[in-house]
């Protein structure tokens, strides 16, 4: 909470400050004009002997005074400050639209403009077109190179879309190594022409150096706005015809064609996850993590669910989807910050977990001051977070993930690994980094009641987290057998729809109590120790023993 009231403090003083400066000059002011008031009065004694006339005259001379005092020392100086405020504003608006690598729009940006391109468009009856880019083989050069020359070629063709397209077309990036560029009184055709003419500068070799990424080659997809379509078609036409590009080779600029582009509605299904992220349409769930033995709540499992309309019936086919068109990291920000916000009234002392991929720490959105960003926006202390990392996606580049992680622990954030024992994927994870926490999968779980194997993949586990000093969760406990099990096994924290289910922070609405199941009492635990060093004392901040 220190954090956020840093800034409440310090806004407090300028505001302060301001006040008593503009009080200054209104005294400076008034006094001036009444010394300018006497002085003529002294000096007009002789020249106008009458004493009215004379007082009207000093009158007049003190109004004009005070009024010219008024404008040089309070009205322009205030007119200065709402102008700089504004410039300000406009530039915090810009900052947040940009992307800062390569300095063009960002997916918000381009969703706030597709809105608008698109309206004005079926308005007035003029051509739009919409191009989506892809650069080619970008994995191999991430791979093969590194992320920061991966970051570098970005960056050089951000400068090439800038410096090679009309002055009114509009090139944003919308994630990882995908452009869209609207392109208004543009039709099809004509849009061609300009990606064509991009994609030869691209080609073009460059200038041979340690930092040059050379030359580029991308597919892209076109597609024309029609009197009767969507902004949701027109979307998923450009990237049927991207993929088409792609198919054909690469290095291809293809214009959408409803009689040869497969059905399969791919470009659809990427638009709906952006409009999922774009609108907000996630809401925040919590799942409490119990102390088995007292009942107590030690925190919870931020977790999202899709709303209506949102065109996904659960978060597993929404995740799925951002996968496959490469909206993951975006979606994984945006539930972040969904569930940070919906946090505020966690109960004292109790933990917030909330799940990231690899891929997502991988990426060049994600790092420890935009992490600390939202958790400032929010009032969240960032020792209360814990970030639940599970390898569902090949991780690239272990040694980036590890600076990132070490960056955020240093700040305060704890880390977990999630769904220990689905494969040799999460064990993989649990060698090569250190945890906070370990989380043993719940299939895992649920056979160990009958299962010798499984128990005995839990045991190993259970001794790996006994000489890390981690703490150990057992997710997905929904039968009283799996609470003797696991008390056999060692292990004394889990969650599962036996313990509570998915729903509103515990506590925190009448009622609550009946979701969580009548296994166990619930306690609040011990309010944590802000910044707790060691694991030892944040065990013991959340009322468990010490390892």
């Amino acid at each position: 909470m220190q954090q956020a009231a840093a800034p409440k403090s310090e806004a407090a003083t300028t505001a302060h400050d301001s006040r008593a400066g503009l009080g200054l000059r209104l005294a400076v002011a008034l006094g001036a004009s009444s010394l300018a008031g006497f002085a003529a009065d002294r000096l007009m004694a002789d020249a106008v002997p009458d004493l009215l006339a004379r007082a009207i005259l000093s009158a007049l001379l003190a109004a004009t005074g005070v009024g010219l005092a008024l404008f040089y020392l309070v009205v322009s100086p205030l007119a200065r400050s709402r102008a700089d405020l504004h410039d300000r504003y406009q530039a915090a608006l810009a900052d947040a639209l940009r992307d800062p690598l390569t300095g063009l729009g960002n997916h918000r940006a381009f969703q706030e403009e597709l809105d608008r391109q698109v309206s004005s468009a079926q308005r007035y009856g003029v051509p739009l077109s919409l191009a989506i880019v892809d650069l080619d083989a970008f994995k191999a050069i991430n791979d093969g190179r590194g992320h920061a020359f991966g970051d570098k070629a970005l960056a050089h063709f951000g400068t090439l879309m800038s410096a090679g397209l009309r002055r009114a077309d509009r090139p944003f990036r919308i994630g990882g190594d995908e452009f869209a560029i609207l392109l208004p009184h543009t039709d099809a055709a004509g849009a061609k022409i300009v990606l064509r003419r991009l994609l030869a500068s691209a080609l073009q070799p460059a200038l041979r150096t340690e930092t040059d990424p050379g030359s580029l080659s991308f597919s892209a997809g076109v597609s024309a706005l029609q009197p009767a379509s969507s902004r949701a078609q027109l979307y998923s036409q450009a990237d049927a015809a991207l993929y088409a590009a792609k198919r054909s080779g690469r290095t291809d600029v293809q214009i959408f064609d409803a009689a040869t582009e497969p059905t399969e509605d791919t470009g659809g299904v990427g638009m709906a996850v952006s409009e999922v992220i774009a609108r907000g349409w996630l809401r925040p769930v919590y799942q409490p993590i119990i102390e088995l033995k007292t009942g107590a709540l030690l925190g919870v499992e931020g977790l999202i669910r899709p709303v209506s309309p949102a065109p996904f019936d659960n978060p597993g086919s929404l995740f799925s989807a951002a996968a496959a068109s490469g909206h993951l990291v975006a979606l994984d920000m945006t539930c972040l910050e969904t569930i940070v916000a919906g946090a505020m009234n966690l109960v004292p002392g109790a933990f917030l977990s909330v799940n990231l991929s690899p891929a997502t720490v991988e990426a060049p959105e994600f790092s420890t001051a935009a992490l600390l960003s939202i958790l400032a926006r929010h009032g969240f202390p960032p020792e209360r977070l814990l970030l639940e990392l599970t390898e569902q996606q090949p991780v690239t580049d272990l040694e980036r993930i590890r600076l990132k992680l070490d960056t955020c622990r240093g700040a305060g954030i704890r880390l977990a690994a999630d769904d220990v024992g689905a494969g040799y994927a999460g064990l993989r994870l649990l060698a090569e980094l250190t945890f906070d926490m370990i989380k043993v999968d719940l299939t895992l779980v649920q056979r160990s009641a009958s299962s010798a194997s499984s128990s005995a993949v839990i045991e190993s586990v259970v001794a790996l987290a006994g000489r890390t000093g981690a703490m150990l969760v057992a997710e997905g406990i929904e039968h009283p057998e799996q609470l003797q099990q696991l008390e056999q096994l060692g292990i004394t924290v889990g969650q599962g729809f036996l313990l509570g289910r998915p729903g509103s922070l515990p506590g925190s609405a009448p009622g609550a109590a009946e979701s969580r199941g009548q296994a166990l009492p619930l306690v609040e635990a011990a309010p944590m120790a802000a910044g707790a060093a060691s694991m030892s004392a944040w065990r013991q901040s959340i009322g468990l023993p010490v390892a």
